[in-house]
């Protein structure tokens, strides 16, 4: 469907109810965005720390989670904290959360800059991979490049 890399407020942009974020597999989200995922969506975080603690959510992955009419696409970016983002798991994770969403009926996810914060991975390649997998896809990925936060009562920025 579309690609589109914007500044703005990932949980306030007007309209996006699907979100997808950087994990790593070893059940932790203490720092970065990954935070504020963690203090949204507890439920959901307690299942994320039980399927790393199991084994089943490992690098490459993606763990769907729906909560009231909100989903959030936990994408396994690497493997554990202490590790780097490695770009074929950033595309494998995002390939499969593209289909999942297209499956539920999910036409936008939005997604911050995946592996480029923690994850240590310079931008340029994982934007690039963002861009080939967005391009064909059904789904339309909005790609927060830059946080802004919202304003109230004004459009958000791009």
């Amino acid at each position: 469907m579309s690609i589109e890399f914007v500044r703005g407020d990932l949980f306030q942009w007007p309209g996006l109810r699907a979100f997808g974020h950087g994990c790593n597999c070893a059940g932790a989200m203490g720092k970065g965005i990954a935070v504020e995922f963690r203090r949204r969506f507890p439920a959901m975080f307690v299942e994320y720390k039980r399927r790393c603690a199991d084994g089943s959510f490992k690098p490459g992955d993606v763990f769907a989670w729906t909560e009231g009419d909100l989903t959030v696409f936990n994408l396994g970016t690497q493997a554990t904290w202490k590790t780097r983002a490695e770009l074929p798991f950033i595309e494998a994770a995002v390939v499969k959360a593209v289909s999942l969403a297209e499956q539920m009926g999910i036409a936008q996810v939005g997604l911050p800059r995946i592996g480029a914060g923690l994850g240590g991975l310079p931008w340029g390649p994982v934007k690039a991979a963002l861009s080939r997998i967005g391009v064909p896809a059904k789904v339309s990925l909005l790609v927060f490049e830059e946080y802004t936060p919202a304003r109230s009562g004004s459009a958000p920025p791009r």
